[in-house]
C-alpha cells in the first residue's frame, strides 16, 4: 500500500495534514520530502491526522521525530489527533512523542488550543 498525504490549510499559519496508507521504509522518503519542500515557514502548527494511517515503522517514526525538530526550531507546535489504535499503540510502546502532542481527536485539539490561547492574552 501507498501513503496518501492530504494537506489543508486551515488559515495561513495552520496545517491538517492527513495520512493515509503505511509509513514505512519505502514511504517515509516521500513525507520527508513533502515536510522538507511543502512545509512552508509560515506553518506554526501542524496538525497530523493519523486516522487512516494503518502501519508505522521506525522509519516513520525518524521523519515525526525531525518534523517534532523541525517545528521546534521554528518556534512552532506539531499535534498528533486521531490515532488508529495500531498507531497508537506504538506511540505507546516507544513513547514516540510526548503526551502533550497526542490528541483523541480535533475537538480536544482545539480546547487545548484555546487554552493557550487565552493564557497568552491574559
Amino acid at each position: 500500500m501507498t501513503l496518501q498525504i492530504s494537506p489543508v490549510f486551515l488559515d495561513r499559519n495552520t496545517m491538517h495534514l492527513a495520512l493515509n496508507g503505511k509509513l514505512d521504509s519505502i514511504t517515509a522518503p516521500k513525507l520527508e520530502e513533502f515536510i522538507n519542500q511543502g512545509l512552508d515557514r509560515a506553518i506554526e502548527t501542524l496538525i497530523v491526522d493519523l486516522e487512516q494511517l494503518s502501519f508505522i515503522s521506525s522509519a516513520g517514526l525518524r521523519i515525526f521525530a525531525k518534523t517534532r525538530k523541525l517545528m521546534k526550531s521554528r518556534e512552532g507546535k506539531i499535534c498528533f489527533v486521531n490515532l488508529s489504535p495500531q498507531v497508537k499503540k506504538v506511540f505507546d510502546i516507544v513513547k514516540a512523542v510526548p503526551l502533550s502532542e497526542v490528541f483523541q481527536d480535533p475537538k480536544e485539539l482545539d480546547a487545548y488550543l484555546a487554552s493557550i490561547q487565552k493564557q497568552a492574552g491574559e
